[in-house]
């Protein structure tokens, strides 16, 4: 049951990134074509400030995956060492 869990949260951590790299996308075409304000600037603000966004949020959340990876693997290793 635990498996399906931590399957199904690293499924959403992927749709969630490209949600979100998708949504810096359309922000910064929003930005490019503003009429009052916008213009190719303020895109490339959105573009920068939302990729960094996105790196943030993202790398956060694969590292608690990995976290819990590595410390499922420790677990597993410990085990078979005191089983010998």
């Amino acid at each position: 049951m635990g498996n399906f869990f931590i399957s199904a949260f690293e499924k959403l951590v992927g749709l969630v990134v490209v949600l979100l790299l998708l949504a810096v996308a359309v922000g910064a075409v929003f930005a490019l074509l503003e009429p009052m304000g916008g213009g190719l600037l303020p895109a490339l603000l959105v573009l920068v400030g939302g990729s960094l966004y996105v790196i943030l949020i993202g790398g956060s959340l694969y590292l608690a995956l990995g976290i819990y990876n590595n410390t499922k693997r420790t677990a597993e290793a410990v085990e078979r060492l005191a089983a010998k």
